[in-house]
């Protein structure tokens, strides 16, 4: 099978190379290298004029929006790829990474979607842990990340995890990232929507612990600033999932997520218990997530409104 690689790029020249210099060492060399660029990303683009590609089939592909998505949809339109496999620029790839990829696909002509596990670096601290419950959707619209911490043998998963995913392009060959997505960066849980959609239409997810890449989570240029409470980083991450998950749960679902969502949440995207619970140690700091979230629920909520009416005219 012919396998793309795309790697969505900006101003991080140093971790670009890193990710190429891992991609150079594939024990199944990717047969088409698709790096993404900002037309004004102008460190990027001497770096690419001199760094030595070798071997590896690399091709730029030039992007004039902001945003993840922008890039990684600009990818897709340009990838010949039977396999398209994503990664960031601030990830390395094990060695074996394709190799355990394709045969996924090889076996089973079900199977939309490929991931594994980031070992995330912050620095040279890694973080450690093991899950066996990864990329799930809960019932009552819950999404459960732990990607970087999955443990175990390959087996379905609902969602799969940007740095680290590959799909078939039968299955994805008429869909584009969502472009309602908030926030002019990262754009949170893009996933989510992408991966639920195949879910729906009958494709397999694999998430597989093997298929793994090193995570160096590089600087970002936006209001996210990961581990830094943002209100506007924070609206925009619950906006996303909120809109993700209105789209793809059945009617029912939908009443309960919404429910569970502004009445209790989590500790990242708090509703009212999880603002009491944190209330005594975060002060006011609680308060802010609170409304930022709420917010955010708000958002996404009308953001999917507006697309129904738009589809039933």
């Amino acid at each position: 099978m012919k396998i793309t690689v795309i790697v969505p790029t900006y101003r991080r020249p140093k971790d670009l190379s890193r990710c190429l210099e891992a991609l150079k060492k594939q024990t199944r060399p990717a047969d088409e290298l698709l790096v993404v660029v900002r037309d004004t990303d102008a460190e990027t683009w001497i770096f690419l004029e001199t760094f030595t590609s070798e071997t590896l089939p690399l091709r730029t592909v030039t992007v004039s929006a902001p945003g993840a998505i922008a890039a990684m949809n600009a990818g897709l339109d340009a990838a010949s790829g039977e396999i398209v496999s994503f990664t960031d620029d601030d990830a390395a790839p094990h060695i074996d990474w394709l190799t355990r990829i394709e045969p996924h696909f090889l076996s089973d002509s079900r199977v939309g979607g490929v991931g594994g596990r980031d070992w995330v670096y912050h620095g040279t601290d890694l973080v450690e842990g093991a899950k066996e419950v990864v990329g799930q959707v809960q019932w009552f619209g819950r999404a459960i990340g732990n990607h970087h911490l999955g443990v175990g043998e390959a087996r379905e998963v609902d969602v799969l995890k940007g740095v680290n995913m590959s799909f078939r392009w039968t299955a994805i060959k008429n869909k584009h990232f969502d472009q309602r997505m908030q926030g002019t960066s990262a754009q949170i849980h893009h996933e989510i929507e992408f991966c639920l959609a195949l879910k729906k239409a009958g494709w397999k997810l694999i998430y597989d612990p093997k298929v793994a890449v090193d995570h160096h989570t590089g600087q970002r240029f936006d209001e996210d600033q990961r581990n830094k409470f943002n209100p506007i980083a924070m609206k925009n991450i619950v906006c996303n999932e909120t809109l993700a998950l209105l789209e793809h749960l059945p009617s029912t679902r939908r009443v309960v997520f919404l429910t569970w969502a502004i009445l209790v949440g989590t500790r990242g995207e708090p509703g009212l218990v999880q603002w009491l619970r944190f209330m005594p140690s975060q002060g006011s700091l609680a308060t802010q997530k609170l409304q930022a979230s709420l917010q955010g629920r708000r958002q996404g909520w009308q953001t999917w409104q507006q697309s129904r009416l738009g589809k039933d005219v």
